[in-house]
């Protein structure tokens, strides 16, 4: 199983730093999805968030690696969508960034298929 490099920052620390890298871009609708009890669960947590156009989740995405290495020194171990602009994938092993165009978002419905997660919306206040 692979394993994040830094282990100095909490999986729960490392959501919140990816849900304000989203907030500082104006990501919407930021969720974080805790999926630490839920069985064949294979990271601990989703942070999922939408935007409005290919640029805002190019963006997105973009703060999202900045805040966490400016942190954390963290790269991801794998991105995926940065040329569809429609899904971008950040994956850091034990917390996962989805981050979609509002239609992909539905279409896909992750806080669904995950219904058993512990859910939290992300608000401002919360750092």
């Amino acid at each position: 199983m692979k394993q994040r490099k830094n282990k100095e920052l909490s999986s729960k620390d490392l959501s919140e730093l990816i849900a304000k890298g989203m907030s500082e871009k104006k990501g919407e609708d930021i969720t974080i999805l805790d999926l630490r009890k839920v069985k064949n669960s294979i990271t601990d947590f989703f942070v999922i968030c939408s935007g409005n156009s290919d640029t805002q989740i190019d963006a997105l995405a973009n703060s999202v690696e900045d805040e966490v290495y400016k942190i954390s020194k963290t790269d991801p171990w794998q991105k995926e969508g940065k040329a569809n602009g429609e899904w971008i994938l950040i994956d850091y092993v034990d917390v996962v960034a989805h981050i979609f165009n509002k239609d992909r978002r539905k279409h896909y419905d992750l806080e669904e298929l995950w219904g058993d997660a512990v859910v939290t919306h992300f608000e401002d206040s919360v750092l």
